[in-house]
């Protein structure tokens, strides 16, 4: 058995018949799961400024932008192994950089909250034998995490939930449009119109408080009632959601306050988003937008879309993501402007504009270690098949010996 590693449920009953180091046939995967597995095609080689170089020479450049560099960034390092993020940190320490991951505009700061214990969670293990009530809010897990609802949530039988989802669980779905989750949730899908989460939850608070809400009355009631006779509930909290109430989690707060049987689940993409979030929660007591000079300091402008914006950095290292193909154009522009070091297995849109690109084994398939699931479960994550490629943790060491 095997672990994928193509989003945060890391699923570890995967099999995979590997022949000639290489992957022939993987068994149990979705096709996400399958595709990632299988690796990239598109395989990134040392360059320097475009050109064709060799793994040493990539290195040296790397570090000798960093060296000349007054204001740097690390970014990324959710698709990379728990080793490598501590490594990760522990170099943006050393060279007081900024560091930020992707969950500075999705999912962190509803990690934040639940890593300071402000709302109820549980593990995935607990949702599949007790749940009897989920509410899908603003994720489509059908797509984006397609083993959710057959593995962990809806459709198998649990220890208190024998009779699964034909008689012993029910599924919400909120959603601005009906997607394929909302789809299998027979009839109890809830239509809001885009930005309108704050305005739905207020309403429901105030039906859970036995108050008339003036927002679509009938429909609340009914859902109030349904959440206040389940056993053991879970939300999961997609990136609609959180991207709709950003600036106002602690309705969301009040919310969760209200319905003391249920549990929050982050629903989080790259397979180790959560683990850089805790990791670095527990150096700062902050999953992200950190900057380190003598101390970690913590501000919404280094956000990897504000330092950008803002020109507060002159060279970044970006570690297994693919920023140029998610922020906006406008944002863009002060990164194509400054040396770029992109350290990846494969070829990306931001590798195509990088300085000095470094390819890196490929986690989850040359190198192991571990990984946080979206739960909070550590996960082991077995190597396939031998590289001759360095991991990214073995580059940042690389990076940190010259310093």
């Amino acid at each position: 058995m095997i672990t994928c590693t193509g989003c945060a449920l890391l699923c570890d009953d995967i099999e995979a018949i590997v022949e000639n180091n290489s992957i022939k046939e993987v068994r149990n995967a979705c096709r996400r799961g399958a595709a990632k597995i299988k690796g990239c095609s598109n395989r990134l080689v040392p360059s320097i400024d475009q050109k064709p170089t060799d793994i040493e020479s990539s290195i040296k450049k790397a570090a000798q932008i960093i060296r000349n560099s007054k204001a740097p960034m690390l970014f990324g390092l959710d698709n990379s192994t728990c080793e490598a993020q501590i490594k990760g940190i522990q170099f943006a320490k050393k060279i007081n950089a900024i560091i930020d991951d992707t969950s500075s505009f999705c999912q962190g700061m509803l990690i934040e909250k639940i890593l300071q214990e402000r709302f109820r969670t549980c593990s995935l293990e607990d949702i599949r034998n007790k749940a009897d009530v989920l509410v899908y809010w603003g994720s489509d897990a059908q797509d984006s995490q397609p083993r959710h609802l057959s593995r962990f949530s809806y459709f198998p039988r649990g220890e208190s939930r024998q009779r699964g989802y034909e008689e012993d669980r029910l599924a919400i779905a909120i959603d601005v449009r009906e997607s394929n989750t909302a789809k299998i949730c027979k009839g109890h899908f809830y239509r809001i119109p885009p930005k309108g989460d704050r305005e739905f939850i207020l309403a429901l608070i105030e039906a859970l408080s036995g108050k008339v809400p003036a927002y679509d009355t009938k429909k609340m009631l009914e859902l109030a009632g349904i959440l206040k006779k389940a056993e053991f509930g879970a939300i999961f909290v997609g990136i609609g959601l959180t991207y709709s109430i950003k600036d106002d989690f602690d309705i969301l707060i009040a919310l969760a306050d209200r319905l003391p049987n249920f549990n929050i689940m982050p629903m989080v993409g790259h397979y180790n988003m959560r683990g850089f979030n805790e990791a670095l929660f527990k150096e700062t007591g902050f999953v992200n937008k950190v900057k380190f000079n003598g101390k970690a300091v913590r501000d919404m402008k280094y956000s990897i879309m504000e330092s950008l914006n803002k020109k507060f950095i002159d060279a970044i290292v970006i570690v297994g993501s693919d920023p140029v193909s998610s922020l906006p154009g406008p944002v863009l522009s002060h990164l194509a402007s400054i040396p770029v070091i992109c350290i990846d297995p494969c070829m990306t849109m931001t590798s195509k504009i990088a300085t000095v690109t470094i390819p890196c084994a490929a986690s989850g398939l040359e190198s192991g270690g571990t990984a946080v699931r979206m739960d909070g479960k550590v996960i082991g994550i077995p190597k396939i098949i031998q590289s001759d490629h360095l991991t990214d943790e073995d580059i940042l060491d690389r990076l940190m010996e010259a310093f």
